[in-house]
């Protein structure tokens, strides 16, 4: 808890100083001290590139420690692992979002020409997160640690969509927020079930289980098969959408963001189904493990509620694509005229 607190309010400090210099400069341009987002929106382009660039900085290090983006990611493993279970389905669910929302709300439109100076610098970190927490999360002996790692992977591929400002990475980008609270929310809520049986998370401490616990099983690895993307469940259509935009992205200026990326949904397939198979397949070999009970009704209920959502938006996403299309093709159509003048004036 007091690492977490010292992260956030190192990043906070830092984007209340910006903003109260954002107003100030609202004060300069138009002789009103403003917070309104409306009017920043269009006072904030006006400001010198130096003043952007530090504004920029201040915004997006609070927004990218509550990512947590590479390398500002060490306190989530630790803050999960000693949350509750309830605690760590928020902070998977809601809060990671805050960051990713901020960047994409406040950083690139309010900072366009900042934004594209730290653009490849930012994919580039998004990317070693990507293939680090996945990395990462393959030894973790911890199942709920190996979960809050793939976190780090996962929002890595949100960062990368935010990045690549076409229609398709960005509304992947979206989607993926949406789908990475669905997917592992619930495998925090299936740790917590386990541990609440067995008082341990230790992997090795499991083995056989679909045997016993047959429902536990089927359901943990369809949340699991939506974490790692597989087509017709949500994961998919975020990762897909985020590694299609950035590949033709102008604003990346390179298809090796993507390709990169792409390593990331290979390696989530090997840490998430090696440890479904040491905890569900082969023999039992821990006495404990025999007694175990299966999902009671009101934790069956639970997990397909959130199953309904990881089915449907793998189905049919366009129920939820089309709410933000409006919203994105607005912020993409803008960054696309900042950028051709940006281009004009340096000619």
């Amino acid at each position: 808890a007091v690492k977490f607190v010292i992260y956030t309010m190192v990043g906070s400090l830092l984007m209340l100083v910006a903003i109260i210099a954002l107003g100030n400069f609202a004060l300069q341009i138009n002789g009103q001290f403003t917070g309104d987002l409306q009017k920043l929106y269009e006072i904030a382009p006006k400001v010198s590139l130096n003043a952007q660039i530090l504004m920029f900085l201040a915004f997006t290090l609070s927004f990218a420690i509550k990512v947590p983006l590479f390398p500002f990611h060490t306190w989530l493993p630790d803050a999960h692992v000693e949350a509750p279970t309830a605690g760590s389905v928020i902070l998977a669910g809601v809060l990671l979002k805050m960051g990713t929302y901020g960047i994409l709300r406040f950083s690139i439109p309010l900072f366009p020409d900042a934004t594209f100076i730290f653009l490849p610098y930012i994919a580039t970190l998004a990317v070693i997160g990507i293939i680090y927490g996945a990395l990462v999360s393959f030894v973790q002996p911890d199942l709920k640690k190996l979960v809050a790692y793939s976190s780090v992977s996962h929002l890595g591929f949100v960062v990368l969509g935010l990045m690549g400002l076409t229609i398709e990475s960005v509304q992947g980008g979206l989607i993926q927020m949406v789908n990475h609270g669905l997917s592992t929310g619930a495998l925090f809520m299936l740790v917590g079930m386990i541990y609440d049986r067995r008082h341990t998370r230790m992997i090795e401490e499991f083995g056989g289980l679909a045997r016993i616990m047959p429902i536990y099983a089927t359901l943990f690895m369809i949340v699991a098969l939506s974490s790692l993307g597989l087509p017709g469940l949500n994961g998919f259509v975020g990762e897909f959408l985020i590694l299609l935009g950035s590949f033709k992205s102008k604003f990346l200026g390179t298809s090796a963001f993507a390709i990169f990326a792409s390593t990331g949904v290979i390696l989530a397939a090997v840490y998430l189904l090696t440890a479904y198979q040491r905890i569900f397949f082969g023999k039992v070999t821990k006495p404990e493990n025999e007694k175990i009970k299966d999902l009671n009704l009101r934790e069956a209920i639970s997990l397909v509620l959130v199953l309904i959502f990881i089915v449907w938006i793998g189905i049919y996403p366009n129920t939820f694509l089309k709410k933000s299309e409006p919203s994105v093709k607005k912020i993409v159509e803008q960054m696309e005229k900042y950028r051709s003048g940006v281009f004009r004036a340096q000619r």
